[in-house]
């Protein structure tokens, strides 16, 4: 992408023009959470003002609109992933709880005592405590794929992890740490082998890099709104399904029922017996304009210029004496987590914050990896296609002067 789409795109976000501290504002915190464009938030106040009323319930206009755009919504969130079938997509209300869906619904249908769940020591803590939470009501045991010093899974390790009692292997498409990309086709095929299922925690990939969970052929693949543009409070549950017919119910209430007796009740079909209660029609609609905003741009657009800044940022970064860059896999996304020297993390964030600029610090919810360090954290920065190199040259020069203020 050229430098004039790049200025046409910043001005699609008005958060980019606020001043942190009388600066302007340089957020690289996007592995947390990314900004909206008008767009999306136009949609948004669009459904509350002309289309708000609750979904596949009524029979009058309002109703039936709200529920067209709804289960439109699916159907571009389907298309965005490759998915054979709208009814594969589930809405929940993040990626969060779309592991916590699987974690208990298809353990409750395939689990037992003595069996094991794979994961990566890579992951999010959604992507582990959801698992151990099963392994605890079980009885079951949990495994975890090392890493190397690059910060990339070891395949040979896990291949010897799987074993007649493993049931599904849980691993993130890329780390929100280190930035690594996961080589999950091969750990799809591996699993399947032993015709075991895998789980992809996809929270910080789809922003960034093409998903087709088709080609991919993963069991389950799960992301966030708000990590690709879309609102807070709405995630995706893709799934497979053949499994997701056998797995009971998540929760109860509305719209997951088919009849409704004291002494029995049928469950829906396919999406909705996973969707109990009213969903949050609004924040999908609003999702499926965030999607549309990145097709529109395209994702290997996207996917080549934010390589081109975290290679430019990974450059300039190693200027500064006592830097130490932590994860250098050969594959990356849009992330540089790293330490300069003795100096603490959250002392560097703090200070970049004074002059405006937006970086996380800390562990990044994933503790366990980065106790395998043997650090107590890091600072991260973290990239979407509205940033800049003007703004990384901005973000050095102010590195260094905090480098040099603690020092």
């Amino acid at each position: 992408m050229d430098k004039q789409q790049i200025e046409n795109i910043r001005k699609d976000f008005p958060i980019l023009e606020e001043k942190i501290y009388n600066k302007d504002l340089i957020y690289f915190d996007n592995g947390a959470t990314t900004q909206k464009p008008r767009c999306v938030v136009e949609k948004i106040e669009q459904a509350y003002y002309h289309l708000n009323a609750n979904i596949h319930r009524g029979v009058h206009f309002l109703s039936q609109k709200a529920t067209e755009a709804h289960e439109d919504a699916r159907t571009t969130v389907a298309e965005f992933l490759h998915a054979a079938k709208r009814e594969e997509i589930i809405f929940t209300r993040g990626t969060t709880e779309a592991i916590n869906l699987v974690a208990y619904s298809f353990g409750e249908a395939f689990c037992k005592a003595g069996d094991e769940i794979i994961v990566s020591v890579l992951e999010h803590h959604s992507n582990i405590v959801p698992w151990q939470m099963l392994c605890e009501r079980k009885g079951m045991k949990l495994q975890v794929i090392p890493m190397n010093e690059s910060g990339e899974l070891n395949v040979e390790a896990y291949k010897a992890l799987i074993n007649e009692h493993t049931k599904l292997v849980s691993v993130a498409h890329v780390s929100n740490v280190l930035g690594t990309v996961n080589p999950v086709a091969e750990i799809i095929k591996i699993a399947h082998q032993s015709n075991v299922l895998v789980l992809i925690d996809g929270a910080q990939a789809v922003p960034h890099i093409p998903v087709n969970v088709v080609e991919l052929d993963a069991d389950f693949y799960v992301f966030s709104a708000h990590k690709i543009y879309g609102p807070t409070g709405i995630g995706v549950l893709y799934g497979k399904e053949t499994w997701l017919n056998q797995m009971p119910p998540y929760q109860g209430g509305g719209e997951m029922i088919a009849t409704v007796s004291f002494e029995k009740t049928t469950y829906n079909e396919l999406p909705f017996k996973f969707e109990a209660g009213t969903p949050d029609y609004v924040g999908s609609t609003a999702l499926a304009e965030a999607l549309r905003y990145v097709q529109n741009i395209g994702i290997e657009n996207i996917a080549a210029y934010e390589h081109e800044l975290t290679t430019y940022a990974t450059q300039r970064l190693l200027e500064i004496e006592g830097m130490r860059i932590i994860g250098t896999a050969k594959e990356k996304s849009a992330v540089i987590s790293f330490l300069v020297g003795n100096i603490h993390p959250y002392d560097i964030g703090m200070l970049l914050d004074k002059l405006g600029i937006a970086v996380r610090t800390g562990h990044h919810c994933a503790q366990p990896l980065i106790d395998s360090l043997g650090i107590l954290g890091t600072v991260r920065a973290s990239f979407a296609f509205y940033n800049t190199k003007e703004e990384i040259d901005i973000f050095i020069t102010a590195l260094k002067k905090v480098v040099q203020m603690l020092e």
